[in-house]
């Protein structure tokens, strides 16, 4: 069991993974913006044009960072653990506050969320999420790894498309 655990191939596949599920749910978010907008307002953390602002600043990050993390670029784990962190706290702040309302988790038209309507279920998702994000944060301590930076990416491409059309 152990092995399995350290094995590459086991990283590789929570990683993208969980980079799948923050590209699906951010991408489902911006496709609607105004639904996940009212989703933000049900919460009644923020208010006015704001929500607006900040439905597409949080379905952005979550494509990004997602997309950033099936590439293993550094720093997008981190943001996916940030926003994890937060989406859970806005979720207990919802559950002592006796809301039900659909998390916004996977857009409006989520049939999980359909199914499983509640706050309750959308943390137990979260936390199973974050408890994702902790193995591969460990996966990369022992096996001492350092993923790539974006502008690492940047160069690779340039120099891939140069010495293509050398």
């Amino acid at each position: 069991m152990q092995n399995i655990l350290l094995s590459g191939i086991t990283y590789k596949i929570i990683r993208i993974m969980l980079g799948i599920v923050f590209v699906y749910s951010g991408w489902l978010k911006l496709i609607d913006l105004a639904s996940f907008s009212e989703v933000i307002h049900a919460f009644g953390l923020v208010t006015g044009q704001i929500r607006g602002i900040a439905a597409l600043f949080i379905s952005s990050a979550e494509l990004i960072a997602g997309m950033g993390l099936i590439l293993d670029i550094k720093g997008s784990l981190t943001a996916i653990f940030s926003m994890l962190i937060l989406f859970m706290v806005v979720l207990i702040y919802g559950i002592k506050m006796g809301f039900d309302i659909d998390c916004g988790c996977f857009g409006t038209d989520d049939p999980v969320g359909a199914a499983f309507h509640g706050l309750r279920s959308a943390l137990f998702r979260d936390l199973l999420l974050i408890l994702s994000a902790i193995y591969i944060y460990i996966w990369r301590k022992i096996n001492l790894f350092q993923p790539a930076s974006f502008f690492f990416y940047c160069k690779h491409i340039v120099l891939k498309k140069i010495t293509k059309n050398s």
